[in-house]
């Protein structure tokens, strides 16, 4: 009886420390954003599809023809003009992902202190509908650039190499 007890004891407790080492959760330091919108912020990765009005008429994304650069013949000169728009919405991208962190930094301790006020309110939820706006804005204007920066032939091989299989 106690060896039965012992061997559902250690069972117990190895699940359980298998489970705690193999489900680590990973959580944003600021709570009001999940780790993988930190993260993307943070890096200047996070666009959520901004650009999907864009892309979807044939504008793409500087990095997704520059991956193509091969396949679609670009010149050296094409591929400096995509690297250089490239490079620049990169810039943006961690601008305004930083602008977003601090912006929901300010919010989420107002709330904690418990120090809101119409006005304070007011300011940091429309400077987050602006922050979204540049950071949308600075997509679209990326994708037109580059669509200008490719010839007709090349975009179309290009919708032809994005569809799948």
């Amino acid at each position: 009886m106690i060896k039965t007890l012992f061997v559902i004891a250690f069972m117990s407790i190895s699940y359980i420390a298998k489970a705690q080492s193999t489900d680590t959760v990973k959580h944003s330091p600021v709570r009001t954003l999940t780790y993988e919108q930190y993260q993307g912020y943070l890096k200047g990765t996070y666009n959520d599809d901004m650009a999907y009005v864009a892309e979807v008429h044939h504008y793409p994304m500087p990095e997704k023809v520059l991956k193509y650069k091969k396949e679609l013949g670009l010149s050296p000169e094409q591929i400096a003009k995509l690297t250089e728009i490239n490079i620049h919405l990169h810039r943006l991208r961690l601008q305004i992902g930083g602008s977003i962190i601090a912006n929901e930094k300010a919010l989420d301790l107002m709330f904690a202190q418990n120090t809101v006020d119409d006005g304070t309110l007011i300011y940091y939820t429309n400077r987050h509908g602006l922050y979204q706006g540049e950071l949308r804005n600075a997509l679209l204007q990326a994708c037109v650039a580059t669509k200008k920066a490719i010839t007709p032939e090349q975009m179309k091989l290009f919708d032809t190499l994005q569809k799948p299989n």
